[in-house]
Parts: C-alpha cells; sequence; structure tokens
C-alpha cells in the first residue's frame, strides 16, 4: 500500500497515518492536571435527575456526565485573535477552517534575563533551525523548550512566572507568514505583563492588519524522543464557539518524495 501523500510550495511529501505524535495534554480531574493562570481544576460531575444516576459503576443504565473546563487554563488549547478581541464574534471555530499543515519542530532553551525572567530568544530560535538539513519556514511553528523535563504533563504554573516568549519572534513569524505557533509552555507572554500581551498582538497584528486564520497552540507536550525536523500537523478542535478550544494537535513525520 503507497504512503499518502500532501503537496506543500511546490513539494509533494509522504507520511505514515498510522504512526500519529499526539502533542496534547489530556483533560483530566486531579492534582496531575497541567494548570495555569488561576484557573480552577477541570471537574467531571455525574449527572443524577430524579432516580436517574449517570455512572455504570454506582448501577445507572448510561455514564452521563458534566464537563467543568476553562481552556486557557486547563490543558492543551488552540486559540485565535478573538482572544485579545471585544468582538463576541470572533471566535476559533470560525477563524480555524484548515486543519493540516506543514510544520517544523524546533527546539528551543530559554535565556535567563537579569530580572530573573526566562526568555525564548528569536536569535535561539533561528540557530536552531539553522541546524536543520532542509531551513525553509512553514506554515506551522512547533517550540519545543529545553529541558524538556516530564514535569511539563502536570505542572502547575500558576503564580510561578513560567517561561514565555520575547515579541520579536512573534514578529519573525509573521515576516515569514508562519500562520500556526505551538509551544509547551502557558503563553507566549508573560504572566503578568499589565495587560500589554506584546507577543499576542504581534504575532496576530491585532487591530491594524490583523491575522485572522492565525492560531496560537499553548500547553503541548513534545516527546523528548520525537527528532526536530519537519511534519504534517492536524490541529483538532471542538467546535466552541469562544476566542479558544481544548485541542488535540498531531504530528506525523513527512518525507519528500518530489518537488517542482
Amino acid at each position: 500500500m503507497n504512503s499518502p501523500t500532501f503537496p506543500h510550495a511546490g513539494r509533494i511529501y509522504t507520511y505514515d497515518p498510522s504512526a500519529p505524535i499526539d502533542v496534547s495534554l489530556p483533560l483530566q480531574p486531579g492534582e496531575n492536571q497541567v494548570n495555569c493562570f488561576w484557573a480552577e481544576p477541570v471537574q467531571f460531575d455525574t449527572i443524577r435527575v430524579g432516580s436517574f444516576v449517570g455512572s455504570v459503576a454506582l448501577g445507572g443504565s448510561t455514564n452521563y456526565q458534566r464537563v467543568h473546563v476553562t481552556p486557557h487554563g486547563n490543558g492543551t488549547h488552540t486559540e485565535c485573535y478573538g482572544h485579545i478581541s471585544p468582538d463576541p464574534a470572533v471566535t476559533l471555530n470560525q477563524c480555524l477552517r484548515r486543519f493540516l499543515f506543514v510544520a517544523r519542530l524546533v527546539s528551543v532553551a530559554p535565556r535567563p534575563q537579569p530580572n530573573g525572567d526566562r526568555v525564548v530568544m528569536l536569535a535561539d530560535v533561528q540557530a536552531a533551525l539553522a541546524t536543520q538539513a532542509d531551513r525553509f519556514v512553514p506554515e506551522a511553528l512547533v517550540l519545543r523548550t529545553l529541558p524538556n523535563h516530564a514535569a511539563k504533563r502536570h505542572r502547575h504554573y500558576s503564580g510561578t512566572n513560567p517561561t514565555y516568549t520575547e515579541p520579536a519572534l512573534a514578529e519573525w513569524l509573521v515576516e515569514h507568514d508562519v500562520q500556526h505557533f505551538l509551544l509547551d509552555l502557558p503563553s507566549v507572554d508573560r504572566e503578568e505583563d499589565g495587560g500589554q500581551l506584546l507577543a499576542h498582538h504581534a504575532f496576530w497584528q491585532y487591530p491594524t492588519q490583523t491575522r485572522q486564520g492565525a492560531t496560537i497552540t499553548e500547553l503541548i507536550f513534545v516527546p523528548s524522543e520525537v527528532n526536530d525536523g519537519l511534519y504534517l500537523l492536524n490541529i483538532q478542535i471542538t467546535s466552541l464557539e469562544l476566542d479558544a478550544s481544548p485541542s488535540k494537535p498531531v504530528l506525523y513525520v513527512l518525507m519528500l518524495q518530489s518537488e517542482g
């Protein structure tokens, strides 16, 4: 059976659909759930109506539960420019209309700053890209920060001033027409920055030349055994009319078949 192909920028790539790399963090109740920005923990509540109980374990005929989740604070999520817009009609479900993209994975160690912050710098992302054989920048960039501790899977970030990115990186992504930015941090911006959200504004070019189809996906986790390089990215979201959604980004290794 021939491997499926994916065209991009005059090139044809092949990939193996039976070898997905899930880089999302699952949503679940309890202390092992990643959390940031003081969000309430994820909750799964059993529905009870009259004599009905929505739990087979408790004697019900089916499992029937209510989910309490805060997309921006409870786990892997994808957001659109509605995150910083006053317009309630700007939702991720309306902005994200394609779901398959060519992506490049890079690994970068943040730099300590004089004020104690740790920041992912544009120069270091550029240096990481320069080490890859095929250096072109596709429509999506996946950033893995180093060291890649497994604790990222369940870390509670609130009040810890976690690592963030410098706005120059967002500006560079715009210059290279990168539409989708994925990273294993709670935010592209500093936890507390007085509401400036410089990297968010720079990436979406909001409100002057808004990039309406561009997205940011935060709180991913890329296993250490996954090599830097080129991938097919599938961003899966729920059809919520909100600025953000819990999401499930999945990578597939891309191999160049031919180029025009």
